[in-house]
């Protein structure tokens, strides 16, 4: 059958469109230029406690917030808040005054470190800064209002915050009869900069967030609604000369000691000792994390014998009708700081595929124009992705395997770069390479174009491959992905061509799904409202998705629209039908579904939310249409400052011909209580149970099944790597023959200490 697709005339005629591209009309706006501001050097020591009483303060240029960029778009700024910033031979202060005409309806709320879904919400400061004044990547360093502390480096070409960054740096906050005071010390040895004798210029952004029935956001600079650089139009800050990173080695001593029991066998047996973990004769576990700023740009880290243990556990899914692997976001300390260096459109990789690794080796950073990323572990245990059109399998061998990834990336012009991408596992008769190239150029404000091809290599053990119907000698095959976006005040459009050949591999990444030709693209019309309207901004869309296999057969099909409503108490609803085609083992089946979601903010103590999905679903054990139903409502509150719940439910069920085929419910709830900014108790408690109508299965199946996951974990830190851990863990299982019985049990200890020389 011909394809639908060309991949190459379709590739040339995206070029040729966006090398031509016309952006939409959009509304005329005059954007006042960003202030620039000349930094103060201390006459005396500068004591980070939220009163701002030295006298250097008084004298520091002052940095007001004077623009209101959302909802309003760069109107006079609703509160007042008045900042300042000096520096010293190792530190850059900041601290700002911010002033509330009704101070006791200030949100503020303890919570973890880096805990988005809360603090982002509270009433908050934020500190951008681009030290390079490169406008492509910024140091981003967040405080609520009660000094709970949120890092981030801000990456431009890749549009992400990635908040898996953390750095080193003091913060106070006192509330006052007005508002509340911001003061904060960031150490120059927790940030990179340019080497150089003279005076440097900084771009810096200085954010309040307040949170009301609306979320209003003040700025230091005016922001351009046609672009997506929030960094193009940062205040430029100079006057920084003699400084210096300060000591840039930090060794991170780690001591863990756990003790297991499993159910051997289960379920009729007894709990007995992991014989690695006897109580009779546990050993202490020793590792070591070491940090060298090469240079002020470029870090290294490694690792010695890692406890690789999460503190923090996976948020459960189901796994029920599913045709391709679950993703499971990486927690790990040692693969999450630099992980935005290691970004490409294709998920090449995925560090969560190294398991259990033993030792690491780790560089990132960036000297000029040159950004550059290598890792390289040594995994005990090997694990397998097997991707298809139709679906993925996956494998664990206990055998041991080496693993390589090596990314270079140049800036290009003032806003686009390239870059070079390695990938490789080897093992046991066992390697998988994946070696290519990659493109982003911003044709204009508004537009931009990301290209990548990718060329993987794979050679699977000859008893791996028969069982999973792999090729059992070398094979190969190419990956594509090029994409078009338009973003503006008015509108929002983008196109998507992604090829993935069928012997394609990605076993350092994660790309359960190959043989494709995928087609995409949206186009989408914003209206923007005002903070005292009935919305805040609607956005209407239209949505276009075609896949095909390599032999040119219609796999897939999206045809639909979606609107999104944002409105007062910070409200959100989404609603889109869409009309779809698959095709499963033979059969193309249509489908009709609305799906959506909402979410509503009433006061700072409360959320609630949901996510939907109903109508036409394939049942795929059964390969026959049927009706669905997908509900994950949630709700988040606080009792106060200090305790705070969250309680999510995932309900699926289908339904043939008006009979049940199989219900599905899973319960999360997860409570912290915070003794203070370092220190909190939480549990987490997660309840799975999936019942199953027999009769209407073509295979036999268990009628129903239940897993109950529960963790409990004190912590103190007094930063990211001095930290104290002290928990428990278990998980149950039971079935339609047997009740919830214990499957295994742990309790866990893990101290980190950093030294600075």
């Amino acid at each position: 059958m011909p394809s639908y697709f060309s991949p190459a005339g379709c590739l040339t005629g995206l070029l040729i469109a966006a090398a031509g591209a016309v952006p939409f009309q959009v509304r005329g706006q005059t954007l006042a230029p960003a202030p620039s501001y000349s930094i103060g050097r201390t006459s005396e020591p500068i004591t980070v406690d939220g009163a701002l009483d030295e006298a250097d303060w008084a004298d520091a240029e002052v940095i007001p917030l004077s623009w209101e960029t959302a909802p309003g778009d760069n109107v006079p700024a609703t509160v007042e808040t008045v900042c300042r910033m000096l520096y010293d031979t190792v530190t850059v202060y900041f601290g700002c005054v911010a002033s509330d005409p009704e101070p006791d309806q200030i949100r503020a709320h303890l919570a973890e470190r880096d805990d988005r879904a809360r603090t982002i919400q509270d009433d908050h400061i934020v500190f951008l800064i681009d030290p390079f004044n490169d406008e492509r990547r910024g140091f981003e360093f967040r405080v609520n209002s009660l000094g709970v502390q949120m890092d981030a480096i801000l990456s431009r070409s890749e549009g992400i915050e990635d908040f898996s960054w953390n750095a080193v740096w003091h913060s106070e906050v006192r509330r006052t009869d007005d508002g509340y005071v911001v003061e904060v010390g960031i150490p120059f040895s927790s940030l990179r900069f340019p080497r150089t004798a003279g005076a440097q210029t900084w771009g810096l952004i200085i954010d309040r967030s307040y949170p009301r029935s609306v979320r209003r956001r003040m700025r230091s600079a005016p922001l351009d609604r046609n672009t997506t650089c929030l960094l193009c139009h940062a205040n430029k800050i100079t006057g920084f000369m003699g400084i210096e990173p300060g000591s840039a080695v930090e060794f991170v001593p780690t001591l863990t000691a756990s003790r297991s029991q499993r159910r051997d066998p289960f379920p009729t047996g007894n709990l007995v000792a992991d014989p690695q973990t006897d109580l009779a004769d546990i050993d202490p576990d020793v590792g070591l994390d070491v940090r060298w700023g090469v240079t002020t740009a470029l870090s290294l880290n490694a690792t010695v014998n890692p406890d690789f243990s999460q503190v923090e556990a996976d948020v459960a899914q189901l796994a029920e009708n599913r045709r391709f692997a679950l993703f499971f976001p990486e927690t790990r300390p040692f693969f999450l700081e630099g992980a935005d260096f290691f970004l490409t459109p294709l998920q090449a990789v995925f560090t969560r595929s190294v398991a259990d690794p033993d030792a690491g080796v780790k560089l990132t950073g960036k000297e000029g124009a040159n950004a550059v990323g290598f890792f390289t572990a040594r995994d005990a245990s090997t694990n397998f992705l097997f991707p298809s059109n139709q679906g993925s399998a996956a494998a664990i061998l206990g055998q041991e395997a080496y693993n390589g990834v090596a990314r270079f990336r140049r800036d290009v012009g003032p806003a686009s770069n390239m870059g070079v991408l390695y990938t490789g596992r080897f093992g046991t008769d066992y390697q998988n390479q994946v070696v290519g190239a990659d493109a982003f150029h911003r044709l204009t404000p508004s537009n931009s174009l990301r290209l990548q091809v990718l060329r993987s290599s794979t050679d699977y053990p000859d008893q791996l491959a028969t069982d999973f119907g792999q090729p059992t000698t070398t094979f190969g095959d190419w990956a594509l992905s090029a994409a078009f976006d338009h973003f503006s005040r008015d509108w929002v459009a983008s196109v998507s061509y992604q090829d993935l050949g069928s012997d394609f591999r990605a076993d350092a990444g994660f790309i359960p799904r190959v043989d494709t030709r995928v087609l995409d693209g949206s186009v989408g019309r914003v209206f923007n409202g005002t903070a005292d309207g009935w919305y805040t901004r609607i956005q209407t869309t239209a949505l276009y998705q075609r896949t095909e296999d390599h032999d040119g057969t219609l796999t897939d099909q999206r045809v639909g629209a979606e609107v999104r409503y944002q409105g007062p108490s910070q409200s959100t609803v989404v609603v889109s039908p869409t009309r779809r085609k698959l095709l499963f083992r033979g059969i193309t089946h249509d489908l009709n579904r609305l799906e959506g979601n909402f979410e509503v903010r009433p006061s700072g103590s409360f959320t609630l939310g949901s996510i939907f999905r109903t109508g036409d679903f394939v049942d795929f054990r059964n390969n026959r249409r049927s009706f669905g139903l997908v509900l994950t409502p949630s709700t988040s509150f606080y009792l106060g400052s200090r305790l705070a719940t969250t309680l999510a439910l995932t309900h699926q069920r289908l339904r043939y011909e008006g009979n049940p085929v199989f219900t599905a419910n899973l319960v999360q709830i997860r409570t912290l209580y915070h003794f203070n900014v370092r220190s909190f108790v939480r549990a987490i408690v997660q309840y799975r149970i999936i019942e199953r109508v027999a009769a209407q299965y073509v295979d036999p199946v268990v009628p129903q099944s239940e897993q109950l996951f529960t963790q409990f974990l004190f912590s103190y830190k007094v930063t990211p790597q001095t930290a104290f851990f002290l928990g428990y863990t278990d998980g149950h299982e039971a079935t339609d023959t047997f009740g919830l019985t214990t499957r295994s049990r742990t309790f866990f200890l893990k101290i980190g200490y950093a030294i600075q020389p």
